[in-house]
């Protein structure tokens, strides 16, 4: 028996020209075009004529279907439709899982989804199935479609990548864990690449092993106390999980659990080769500086703010019952009249192990022109933007520009897209301005006007300005001066505005918030950085300044500090202004002893006196502050954000530049 063939739609044309010709007779083009002249043929048989009939029809036949093996098609949805024509559905399927694969290959994910989540790919087979979940996975993985990972999510189990032969088992493996993960579970995805680990001895087990860590380190405590462990390696890492979320454990003591549970579970994978972080924990937490040059000004304008950090650092190295007092040796400089260019020279043919200062941004400067510095250096300020940090400068500070950017960062967390903001004139406000404006963009939110202010400014004129009062009232006047006489008119705020910003001291703040609801402003949520609150409560003066959102350190907004209680006994430059840099020289002690870690852990942080203290890869010490609102008066401590705000916060000091 003939088979039929499958032929292209020229072919078929051909074919249908060939049959309509009359069997007996055939026509050649002589010279002219326009004449034909019949040609004599032998006589054709009955037989070759059923043969030659049978054969056109099988052949018309087949001009209804296209060979899906060789066809590449342009789209999810041709594909689809081509499929749908296809009598054969086996064929059909995997001509739709082949052109899945193709979109993949040309990065065209979405038209892949569009193929693989389509009711044409039920009823596959085994070897079909395996196929059409690692596609999904790459997909769905490529798309960071958190809800189709959740899908695929339900279809999986820790074996699952153990269905792939051995040449795909690594790939399926990943992707089974960057699908779990996407959906939230953390925990399928530790133990996905734990059984990898036990399948596949030609991995890396470092990367594997940070990879595990990762995961299991963002489970919070309930979610390791209700997992059931599942043989030796997974108890182990659960173990490890759960001691690593000791309450209130700071690095030291982090260093020390690992130690501990690396002699609990000796024979675990993990205890040979530990995660990157824990190993440098465990190494790290014990080495710190001993030799350590406090460089302060004690003379002059910044007499008092050098005077403050250097009581917090010596009140929290004494209070630090981990600090060896026979090893650690702080001596303190002056640095109000010398260049720190020279005394930093002189200091690096010491012993000194690690300078804290100079507190002086110029004074830090001086050191911009070293390629690095042999003896690391903690500034207390922020180098300018077009200064570059030397390798070996570290920098912490109490930053109003950090501040600006985390009021930014609320606000887009707070789903309010459209600011006026009231910022005071002056360098200082420039910066804040300036911060403020860079962040807002990066959030993606619209800052509609801007009002700068003296202090000794009507402050009425400037917030009917800000709300667009002033504007209102102008085109009332114009309408007058048009027709010719008085009309009743109620000026109107605009409307577009969701939030205020509000940089002032607390003199100017207690003005401005009531003229806000004056001028039809008192709806809209009122935002301010530290500088708003003086650290003490004053509750008859500041409720005036009730609702409004602001930012400040832990030190002030949650004072029930151990160490704040035995400061405040010894010494009196723990509240204010002045009790912030208190707090900002206690956290540079705890900086200073941990240094290594924070430059060595990506994810290391302090919880400090004035916030959560990150570094990045730069050297600069990042800070995350607290929110707090004013209620009848009082600074009241609000819950966290759901997300954490990863950029530094500050608070208003003394300019130091």
């Amino acid at each position: 028996m003939i088979a039929p063939r499958r032929v292209t739609s020229t072919q078929c044309e051909m074919d249908r020209e060939l049959v309509n010709l009359p069997l007996n007779t055939r026509h050649h083009k002589p010279n002219h075009p326009e004449t034909t002249e019949p040609v004599m043929i032998k006589p054709i048989s009955s037989r070759t004529i059923l043969a030659l009939l049978t054969l056109l029809i099988m052949t018309i036949s087949g001009c209804a279907t296209v060979d899906l093996g060789e066809h590449r098609a342009e789209s999810a949805q041709q594909a689809l439709a081509m499929a749908a024509e296809e009598d054969q559905p086996t064929v059909a399927r995997d001509y739709l899982l082949r052109t899945a694969s193709n979109f993949q290959d040309q990065g065209r994910h979405d038209q892949a989804r569009t193929l693989l989540k389509s009711p044409q790919l039920g009823n596959l087979t085994p070897e079909q199935e395996r196929q059409r979940r690692l596609l999904a996975m790459a997909s769905a993985q490529s798309l960071d479609d958190k809800s189709w990972a959740s899908e695929l999510d339900q279809q999986l189990d820790t074996n699952s990548f153990l269905d792939y032969p051995d040449r795909l088992m690594t790939r399926a493996a990943q992707l089974q864990t960057d699908i779990q993960a996407l959906a939230g579970n953390r925990l399928a995805a530790a133990r996905t690449l734990i059984l990898l680990s036990q399948t596949d001895s030609s991995l890396g087990a470092q990367e594997l092993h940070d990879q595990i860590w990762q995961h299991l380190q963002s489970l919070d405590a309930s979610e390791l106390e209700a997992a059931s462990p599942r043989g030796f390696e997974d108890e182990g890492w659960l173990a490890l999980a759960q001691a690593m979320q000791a309450p209130q454990a700071n690095l030291d003591q982090q260093g020390r659990i690992v130690r501990r549970w690396q002699n609990r579970w000796p024979g675990h994978p993990a205890a040979q080769i530990p995660p990157t972080p824990l190993a440098l924990l465990a190494e790290l937490a014990g080495s710190r500086p001993e030799n350590i040059v406090l460089a302060l000004p004690f003379n002059g304008r910044l007499a008092s703010a050098g005077e403050a950090i250097r009581d917090g650092f010596l009140a929290a190295y004494y209070a630090d019952e981990s600090a060896d007092r026979e090893k650690t040796d702080i001596r303190i400089i002056d640095t109000s009249d010398d260049s720190f260019r020279e005394t930093y020279r002189e200091l690096s043919d010491t012993s000194t192990d690690l300078i804290v200062g100079p507190l002086d941004k110029a004074r830090l400067a001086e050191l911009t022109d070293l390629e690095t510095l042999p003896v690391p250096v903690l500034g207390l300020n922020y180098l300018n933007d077009d200064d570059k940090a030397p390798a070996g400068m570290h920098q912490f500070g109490l930053s109003a520009e950090d501040e600006a950017r985390q009021i930014a960062q609320r606000l887009a967390e707070d789903d309010l897209r459209h600011i006026l903001a009231v910022i005071p004139y002056g360098s200082w406000g420039d910066r804040v301005e300036r911060a403020f404006r860079d962040e807002l963009n990066e959030q993606e939110l619209v800052l509609l006007d801007v009002q700068r202010f003296m202090e000794d400014e009507n402050l009425r004129s400037v917030t009917a300005d800000l709300l667009g009062i002033t504007v209102s009232r102008d085109r009332a006047i114009d309408v007058e001066r048009t027709i010719g006489r008085n009309v009743e008119f109620e000026p109107r705020r605009r409307q577009d505005a969701e939030a205020i910003v509000m940089v002032a001291a607390p003199t100017l703040a207690r003005q401005f918030k009531p003229l806000f609801a004056f001028y039809y402003g008192g709806d809209l949520p009122v935002y301010s950085p530290s500088i708003i609150y003086e650290g003490t409560p004053e509750p008859s003066r500041d409720r005036d300044l009730n609702r409004v959102n602001f930012t400040d350190i832990p030190w002030v907004l949650a004072p029930e500090s151990g160490l704040r209680e035995q400061a405040s006994e010894h010494f009196n430059n723990t509240r204010g202004q002045l009790g912030r840099l208190f707090a900002m020289g206690a956290d540079a002690w705890q900086i200073a002893k941990r240094l290594p870690l924070l430059q060595r852990i990506d994810d290391a942080s302090i919880s400090g006196l004035t916030g959560k203290l990150t570094m990045d890869q730069e050297g600069s010490i990042h800070r995350a502050q607290q929110w707090a609102q004013f209620r009848d008066g009082k600074a009241v401590l609000l819950e966290e954000p759901d997300e954490a705000v990863d950029q530094t916060t500050a608070e208003q000091e003394p300019d130091t530049e």
